[in-house]
């Protein structure tokens, strides 16, 4: 069962979504929100598994609403427009949908999230997933270049969609890999994960600085500044006694 919470500021469209919904049980949808804030107040209390997401809602967008999760649950967007499409999939979306949903539309979405289930489900079968230690060597390679990377020389882990960018030394190259994957394999000890985009090497931090809404602003030996989220500012602190 995956529990999901539909978010659109149209009365009409979460109705509807609902009723399509009934021919899918193993979707039990828990709540509905009617713009991004009262969504991003219902996800904190209700931990869906999925996201209806529309796109255009009055007060801020969907994607808005995404770029302030630290982690976003699977997202299915559901809209009016299709000028939003690339940009959807740039937040490592499932899949999207067109109003007025089909029905064949809606399952193959479906059919997408049982797909990725079942792929998580036999990777987690097929290798016990050990953490890195801070001297253990990475493989990277971008293009015909390849790098053999200890793990305390990398300064942070970018997300970029379904990739991760990977700074050391003078080099950033993208790796396949995302990084929900790649904070489970990493030591929190060296790793924070400042916010829903970058995981930094806590030895890397060259300055702290103080920033808006209760955040912090790291300062990275390579000169990259990283904004720390007001709620990771908060166990950054409790981590490092400030």
């Amino acid at each position: 069962m995956k529990k999901a919470l539909i978010i659109d500021d149209e009365r009409l469209a979460r109705s509807e979504l609902k009723k399509l919904l009934a021919d899918h049980p193993e979707i039990v949808v828990v709540g509905e929100a009617v713009n991004a804030k009262d969504g991003l107040e219902k996800i904190e209390t209700l931990h869906p598994d999925l996201l209806f997401l529309d796109i255009q809602m009055p007060d801020k967008t969907g994607f808005d609403l995404l770029a302030e999760l630290e982690k976003a649950p699977q997202v299915i967007f559901t809209t009016a427009y299709d000028e939003h499409a690339l940009k959807a999939f740039e937040y490592n979306a499932l899949d999207y949908l067109l109003k007025p949903i089909e029905p064949k539309r809606l399952a193959d979405a479906i059919h997408k999230l049982h797909q990725l289930e079942e792929k998580e489900r036999q990777l987690e079968a097929g290798a016990i997933r050990t953490i890195l230690s801070e001297n253990d060597q990475v493989f990277v390679k971008d293009g015909d270049r390849c790098w053999f990377v200890k793990l305390q020389e990398i300064r942070l882990f970018e997300s970029v969609g379904n990739y991760a960018r990977v700074y050391f030394e003078g080099n950033k190259p993208l790796i396949l890999k995302s990084l929900n994957a790649l904070e489970e394999r990493l030591d929190e000890r060296t790793f924070f994960r400042a916010n829903r985009k970058h995981i930094v090497n806590l030895r890397m931090i060259e300055k702290i600085d103080t920033y808006f809404n209760g955040g912090l602003l790291l300062e990275m030996r390579g000169g990259e500044k990283i904004e720390v989220s007001r709620r990771q500012a908060v166990k950054f602190k409790e981590m490092m006694s400030l």
